[in-house]
């Protein structure tokens, strides 16, 4: 009989661990602002965490928050890895309506938490990490947010130019924002440990705009007179379209579980015309205990023009404005698809033709199918990297400004 019973209570574990967990419509963002890339600046900053979870019965899961460096590769220094506040325990969720397919219960909380479980003492950039409470290698879902416990001021200035490093056809390619950065510092910092400006373009976390310390490009410089005055200057910063955006709250319009990204079907370039204002690069998603918050088979299309050339990805505020293998879209011989599983919502998205390895920024051009223009609106977020001696030495961030530009 004791036999049977370690027989059944392993196989009731085993099952437990073998269940298929999804973890969905994932969104991170600061509590004050929830359509900005996620930046706690202080002030009562909460990091967000909101997704949909998709299993058989509520499963046990941990979050765990890791310290990284400037290139978010996890800090293996010790004095940087937070023990025992690093992470959560005993997620509860909520359950979703039985109307809803395609997921269960719904899982919402802000960190740092009321009970002081997980904190955040250093400046700079953080990942988190979604995984099974007995086994953490298996990862769910990951998330990336920003930590700014800013020394010092950055005075930004935007200019409309244009570039001139080569001829651009058609002219509007040339069009640009010019951002200048201009560190202003407490004395306790020294000017030769500051390396870095990084810029992100609305959500393109994975885009960023560096301006190196060692930066001689034409259209990217850093200058020092030798004391204590900084500038940064990116002037290749263009400002694009206002994004195309798919809006499924109509319940009336996308009424079934198979439904095209635009009501009249076919998209086409919008190079020579103004997109309607967006979410930046953001995406809201109808209540999780609206009977109507369902998930559906969005499918995008696109006819590019005949001269342009190359495949066609889809990026959007769905799959964080990464160019991936999975967001390749489909050519019929005629026009580009992409079928993608949305959660009832509005997001933004667009077209990239590339040509080649997608990996490589200089083969990708985000602008060819959707325009540039000087009156699209942007917002920027801005950080000063300095390379701090404390700690056995690591990335900081020292200085922060968010700024939109129109």
């Amino acid at each position: 009989m004791k036999n049977l019973f370690i027989l059944l209570l392993v196989l009731q574990c085993s099952f437990s661990f073998s269940q298929d967990i999804k973890i969905k419509s994932l969104k991170v963002f600061a509590n004050k602002d929830a359509n900005s890339i996620p930046v706690l600046n202080g002030n009562g900053d909460l990091l967000v965490i909101d997704f949909d979870l998709q299993a058989d019965s509520p499963p046990n899961l941990n979050i765990i928050f890791k310290f990284c460096d400037r290139n978010w590769n996890v800090s293996d220094n010790i004095f940087l890895q937070n023990q025992g506040k690093n992470s959560a325990y005993l997620l509860d969720y909520n359950y979703l309506p039985t109307t809803v397919k395609d997921a269960d219960y719904h899982y919402l909380n802000k960190f740092p938490d009321k009970d002081g479980y997980v904190d955040f003492p250093f400046s700079g950039k953080w990942k988190f990490y979604v995984v099974d409470s007995q086994n953490p290698s298996v990862v769910y879902a990951e998330g990336k947010f920003f930590v700014v416990i800013a020394d010092g001021s950055l005075k930004v200035t935007v200019k409309k130019e244009t570039l001139d490093d080569k001829l651009y056809s058609p002219p509007q390619l040339a069009y640009s924002n010019w951002i200048i950065v201009e560190p202003e510092l407490v004395q306790d910092f020294f000017p030769h440990f500051i390396d870095q400006v990084e810029i992100i373009k609305n959500h393109l976390i994975y885009n960023p705009i560096n301006i190196l310390r060692t930066s001689t490009d034409q259209n990217r410089n850093f200058e020092w007179d030798g004391a204590s005055k900084l500038k940064f200057t990116a002037k290749d910063v263009r400002p694009g379209n206002e994004y195309r955006q798919v809006n499924m709250m109509n319940i009336n319009v996308y009424n079934s579980a198979n439904v095209k990204a635009q009501f009249d079907g076919m998209e086409y370039t919008r190079f020579y015309k103004q997109g309607a204002k967006d979410l930046n690069g953001g995406f809201n998603l109808m209540q999780p205990k609206d009977i109507n918050s369902n998930y559906m088979n969005v499918n995008f299309q696109i006819k590019p023009p005949d001269e342009v050339y190359g495949d066609v990805y889809l990026a959007g505020a769905f799959n964080d404005w990464q160019l991936s293998e999975k967001n390749k879209m489909n050519f019929n011989g005629d026009y580009f698809e992409l079928p993608v599983e949305l959660k009832r919502g509005v997001y933004d998205y667009q077209y990239v033709v590339v040509n080649g390895d997608y990996n490589l920024e200089t083969n990708q051009d985000w602008y060819v199918l959707e325009g540039n223009d000087w009156q699209t609106s942007n917002e920027y977020n801005i950080f000063l990297w300095y390379r701090d001696t404390e700690f056995g030495g690591y990335d900081r961030i020292i200085g922060y400004s968010k700024i939109k530009a129109k």
